[in-house]
């Protein structure tokens, strides 16, 4: 009798045992287990190298205006670039007083800040950014027309004889906001506007500049410029950090 409670006591505490580590493990088992991520998103750092497509489709829609523009960039921190842009442009300018062709190089150079904060391993842009221009150029004045202010007595004066006019100089500033998106790896696509302040020019004899290229039309001398540019640009890369 003695030997059967023994027994059944042995049984009872067992199955409590076996109902203890079955509720242990029960519990251990809801908890959710966090896996230690390592991976390491990297940034790349390269020369990008690009072309304006918009001065090229200008080029064939626009009988007035031959241009090409190179635009690089150069990524030195996280978020900032140093960056640039070269190029050549001819513009004709037709008005009802004069006909001139405006011819010439510039080159500009300065930083972008990136101000968009990517996903994981994206690597696009909403940028800012700030130039210092320069540009060498020439005018041909085809012809032009002397208004007089008394058309009835005095007969108004016109020449087709062309001149030129080179040796002339223009620095200005500018204030660029941009954006630009990889469309697969290492290409990119993007598009800005820019609004300049012209510095300081040299001017041709009895008139004044009508178009400086690489900044632009002049706007009746009141120093302020606006451009604009989209492109096609690709990433040539040299090295990556850790993001």
């Amino acid at each position: 009798m003695k030997q059967q409670h023994t027994i059944t006591y042995l049984i009872s505490s067992l199955a409590c045992m076996l109902l203890f580590c079955v509720s242990v493990s029960a519990q251990n088992d809801s908890i959710v287990s966090t896996p230690n991520d390592n991976t390491k998103i990297k940034l790349k750092y390269g020369l990008r190298v690009g072309a304006d497509i918009g001065k090229l489709i200008r080029s064939f829609a626009d009988d007035d205006f031959t241009g090409f523009e190179i635009t690089v960039d150069y990524r030195i921190k996280k978020r900032l670039y140093i960056a640039g842009e070269i190029g050549i442009e001819e513009k004709n300018t037709i008005t009802d007083y004069l006909d001139i062709t405006s011819t010439g190089s510039y080159i500009k150079g300065g930083i972008d800040f990136n101000m968009y904060e990517n996903w994981l391993d994206m690597d696009n842009m909403i940028y800012s950014g700030f130039r210092i221009g320069a540009s060498s150029f020439s005018h041909d004045l085809n012809s032009f027309n002397i208004y007089s202010t008394n058309q009835y007595w005095a007969p108004q004066f016109s020449s087709t004889d062309t001149q030129e006019f080179s040796g002339l100089t223009a620095f200005w500033a500018e204030i660029i906001l941009g954006m630009k998106v990889e469309l697969f790896n290492n290409l990119y696509m993007g598009l800005n506007v820019q609004l300049k302040i012209l510095a300081s020019e040299t001017e041709p004899n009895n008139f004044e500049n009508v178009y400086i290229p690489g900044f632009g039309k002049t706007y009746d001398s009141s120093g302020i410029g606006a451009g604009y540019s989209y492109f096609l640009s690709y990433r040539i890369p040299l090295y990556k950090k850790d993001k």
